[in-house]
Parts: C-alpha cells; structure tokens; sequence
C-alpha cells in the first residue's frame, strides 16, 4: 500500500501498511480474519509458526478436545467428523488449515511480532524483517503463551529430568524411570494415565471436581453449552462462571475412580523438596522425571503500551481497550463467555470485534 502519512517513507527499508492487522494466526486470528474478509477488509493476519495449526500438531500425541465435533467448527465451515466425534489434535490442525484455504486468508508465517507501539498515526509491530502500520491491531495469540513452571522447579537435582506438559509429546520421548506428574487438571490426569500404562506416576494435587463424558445418553456438551453459550460476563451467573473458570476446569471424562483405576497413585500437592526428593503432601517419593501440567502465564511483554495490568493481563471490555482506540483482543479466556476461548466459541467474540471496527 502506498505510504501517505508523514514519516512512514523514512521509517525502515521495508514497511507496510494495511487498516486492520491480526496478532496470531490460530483460531482466535482466523475467525477474526472470517469476519474481516466477509467485509473485504484492507487485513493482514501474522503468525509466529511457519503453517496454520502448527500449534496444534506440536502437541503432545494421544491429545484429543473436549468438545465433540458439532461444537468445535470456526464460523462458515463446520468440523468434517460424525457430530459426536470428539477430534484429535492433528484433524484440528487440518482442520484449521483447511479453512484458512478455503476462505483464502492473508496469512503471513515465520512473522513474530516483537514490539507493538503507537507513534500518533498508527500502530506499529515491528518484525524481524518488516514494520507495519495499522490503523487497527486485534490481538489472538491465544490463552496459552508462556508454560507455568513453579519456582520449586528449581530446588530439584539435576539428576530429575524436567519438563513441561507443553513439551511432553509421547511416552518413548521420556528417559526410563518412574515419573511424577505436578498437576490434577485435564491435561495431568491424561498424561499420568497415558503414562501409567508402562511405568510407575505419581499424580499430584487437588481436584477440582469432574464431569461425566455423557450424562443421560448425550455427550455432557449437549448440556453444558448452551448454559455457557447464555451466561456472559454481564450476567450474575456468567460472573460467577468466570471467576471459578479463571481459577481451574474440572476433568472431562476422568472421575477419580477411573484415575486410580488406571494404575497411577496419587499423592498431595508437591510443597517442598526434602534431601533433593520431592515431598508431596505428607510422603516423600522418589521419580526420576517431573512433568509440570501446571497452566501457562500470559506474555504480551511485547505490547509496549499501557494497557496491561499488574499481572500482565489486558484491560478490556468485551475485547476493547478505552484507553487505546483501534487496539482489541480476541480468544482470551471468558472474553465475553465461557466459550471465548474455545474453538467452537471465538467467533462470536472475532464477530463483535470486527463489527466494531467496521463502525469505527
């Protein structure tokens, strides 16, 4: 696009300039960019992977959705699989794939955006090989940015092979020896009983409850969705949904017999380390490989702007920012709704946001 504004020509060698640019190409960004191109917006969308989904295929292999397929589709295109089918992570990432194709999506790979600033005309986000300008920027990298390690971490020998559940992929990826999984969420309790099929695990923490993966001969989505569909942030009720989602979920499809049926042990919270072994409630256990199933923190360390607070996380209304015009986020956890982040529920949240940019 031709430079019209005053110094943008002297900015850098390589520049360009579009109305809106999306921050992240996963399913946040591509509904966004769904809605924007429905209206022949000026967009680009940029994403630090080299393909669409590649978060998705990175994942550790048996990973499956909570939502079965009728509930997991981006807007205009439904998820290719039987309704009740609940989807793998790679038929995700084809999925995703495919629906940037089909709607022929301006996607721009290998594009980290290091440094978003405004300097009085436009946003600028600046990249390793190109700046842009952009009268609007709507940010979708998504809820899960940095892995959550505790400081505990740290206190281990080195002898005990560490890593993240963002990093785990298979149980052959994992050196011999028993293995104390830190974390009773979703993502530890299918790792642990993945693992406990050929080695000793150890699971630590507390529940946080469970859900039946059916209930009176439905899939338990059938029931809960609509309920989480309903209940926004401006409700009584959504209110309270959201402050008990911010803290944790309960097990999909995992009671707690069904855990200790699967051969692991369960043990308390990790609290300390004791003569360089962790101490798990009130035992003391002995594994030669820790995985940390312990959440992700948000990092927009990159958004050099006054619009975060003191933990880090955006101030916003709805995925609008007050006190920064034509800056908005999109796929942030309870957005608007319990489903904001969900894949079956961001384009509601991308639609509302691209209406108000259209308005603007």
């Amino acid at each position: 696009m031709t430079l019209t504004h005053r110094g943008l020509a002297a900015a850098t060698p390589r520049v360009e300039v579009y109305d809106t640019i999306v921050v992240g190409g996963g399913q946040a960004g591509l509904a966004a960019g769904y809605h924007l191109a429905k209206h022949d917006a000026d967009f680009l969308i940029l994403d630090q992977a080299s393909g669409v989904g590649d978060s998705w295929r990175k994942r550790w292999d048996s990973l499956r959705l909570f939502t079965p397929a009728e509930l997991s589709a981006l807007p205009g295109m439904r998820f290719p699989a039987d309704p009740m089918h609940v989807p793998d992570k790679d038929e995700v990432a084809d999925y995703l794939q495919r629906y940037a194709e089909r709607f022929d999506l301006p996607i721009r790979g290998n594009a980290k955006v290091d440094a978003l600033t405004w300097n009085g005309d436009f946003y600028v986000l600046a990249t390793d090989r190109v700046t842009y300008f952009a009268n609007n920027v709507i940010v979708a990298t998504g809820p899960f940015q940095r892995p959550r390690v505790p400081r505990i971490a740290s206190d281990l020998p080195r002898s005990v092979h560490q890593i993240h559940s963002s990093a785990y992929r298979n149980p052959l990826d994992l050196p011999d020896g028993p293995v104390l999984v830190v974390g009773v969420g979703n993502s530890g309790a299918q790792i642990a009983m993945e693992l406990a099929r050929t080695r000793r695990v150890w699971l630590s923490g507390r529940e946080s409850g469970y859900l039946k993966r059916r209930f009176l001969g439905r899939d338990i989505y059938r029931w809960i969705w609509p309920a989480f569909t309903r209940f926004s942030a401006d409700t009584r009720i959504g209110r309270r949904l959201k402050a008990r989602s911010l803290r944790t979920d309960p097990l999909i499809g995992i009671t707690p017999s069904e855990l200790t049926a699967s051969g692991l042990t369960r043990v308390g919270r990790f609290t300390e380390v004791r003569d360089g072994l962790p101490y798990c409630g009130n035992e003391t256990i002995d594994p030669g490989i820790v995985i940390w199933c312990t959440g992700f923190d948000p990092d927009y360390s990159w958004i050099q702007l006054p619009v975060l607070d003191v933990d880090g996380y955006p101030r916003h209304e709805r995925g609008m920012v007050a006190n920064a015009p034509g800056l908005y986020f999109v796929g942030l956890r309870f957005q608007h709704r319990k489903t904001s982040s969900l894949i079956g529920g961001v384009g509601a949240d991308a639609e509302f946001i691209t209406d108000r940019i259209r308005s603007s």
